[in-house]
């Protein structure tokens, strides 16, 4: 079940990208929304080691 706490982002991908996401997903012990999460949390890791911490407002932890 969906935790309420977090929030929703829906994407449009076509049908080749969709399968390899989940080859690659199942091929690493991943669902798909498991390895986007992994991809996603990667490159902000990446961009934080090169640019710095990205501070998240007060305001937006509340909504």
């Amino acid at each position: 079940m969906r935790n309420k706490q977090n929030k929703h982002l829906g994407i449009e991908i076509n049908k080749e990208l969709h399968y390899k996401l989940h080859y690659v997903a199942s091929y690493e012990g991943r669902s798909g929304n498991g390895q986007i999460l992994y991809l996603l949390n990667q490159y902000i890791k990446n961009f934080e080691q090169e640019h710095g911490e990205i501070k998240v407002p007060e305001s937006e932890e509340k909504k």
